[in-house]
């Protein structure tokens, strides 16, 4: 427990000096390797890094959780989105007890639909497609009786008309558990890697993420809460928007209002954290009741003086069989 903790801490330091300017989000290639893998992951706010059970799908976000649950386990997921857009993610899990390992092998994918191919002065030549794909081979050993470490590599195709790049990112995950089975923490370093070949002749940033998180399940009560810390390479992912700058009235001009350093502080603290909870009901666990709440997306994707329900999210699994 010691060392995964302080793994963590010498991460967060040294990631504040090194990649403290880093961009956060509209600035990656790639971005839908940060797309959830499953519905059940959609419902606990996006991003689930600190269970480990017999979900192969968990694997994608950290390979640390593979273990002999997920042997011979099929996941298949496929999301419907507006404008004809379609992302989803499939994989397979195995156990390899010859060489120690669990293992798995995934796809995730995005189609962007079909758009109309025109010249400079708007004349229709046709239409194209666009779409994103990455191949994902993952696994993890059990080093001791409470720590797991994984690593997936994962291969990146990107197609934009006329405009391909290929690239290659790696993920490394610790996962540690108690012996009461109750508490766990892991720690995850998301897309190290970089483009082999480009769009256009020019190098773009990875959508590079250190996560950390924890789960831990009550002892009398079939729930568990989880509290997981995304973009610990860098602490200020607050966005700059001028159009939604508060101003007064001064002496006849309009002036900015002085800005409250302690808001700002919570505020883009809260949006590193991502709070879910998970209901196991049934002998079995067979029915599940999840939700989350995603502060940074909620302030992303909020619109100035309308009330709506972005950053929440609620879901719910049955499992029919196995």
């Amino acid at each position: 427990m010691k060392q995964i903790f302080t793994l963590a801490l010498f991460a967060f330091f040294s990631c504040q000096i090194g990649f403290g300017q880093a961009p956060v989000g509209g600035n990656h290639i790639y971005e839908f390797l940060n797309l959830p893998a499953s519905a059940r992951i959609t419902g606990l706010g996006g991003t689930l890094i600190s269970v480990k059970d017999d979900d192969v799908a968990l694997a994608w976000g950290n390979p640390a959780t593979l273990n002999k649950a997920m042997h011979n386990q099929l996941s298949f997921n496929h999301n419907f989105h507006l404008a004809g857009i379609n992302n989803g993610y499939f994989a397979y899990g195995r156990e390899i007890p010859q060489w120690g390992i669990n293992a798995h092998a995934g796809m995730q994918y995005v189609s962007y639909g079909d758009f109309q191919l025109t010249d400079e002065f708007g004349n229709i030549q046709g239409t194209f497609r666009a779409a994103e794909y990455a191949l994902a081979l993952g696994a993890s050993r059990q080093l001791y009786e409470n720590l797991a470490l994984g690593a997936n590599v994962k291969f990146i195709s990107s197609q934009f008309e006329a405009f391909n790049s290929f690239g290659g990112v790696v993920d490394l995950g610790a996962f540690y558990q108690d012996s009461s089975g109750l508490f766990s923490a892991a720690l995850v370093f998301r897309n190290i890697g970089g483009q082999i070949t480009t769009y256009a002749g020019q190098r773009e940033d990875m959508p590079f993420d250190i996560q950390i998180g924890i789960s831990r399940r009550l002892k009398h009560l079939p729930f568990r809460f989880s509290v997981t810390y995304h973009n610990l390479q860098r602490w200020n992912i607050l966005y700059d928007d001028p159009n939604s700058e508060e101003t007064t009235l001064f002496l006849g001009d309009l002036q900015p209002e002085t800005e409250n350093r302690f808001e700002t502080f919570t505020d883009n603290l809260f949006r590193h954290l991502i709070f879910s909870g998970e209901f196991l009901l049934g002998k079995r666990e067979n029915f599940r009741l999840r939700f989350a709440y995603n502060h940074f997306q909620r302030r992303e994707l909020s619109v100035t003086n309308y009330r709506s329900l972005s950053g929440f999210s609620v879901g719910l699994g049955l499992k029919v069989n196995r």
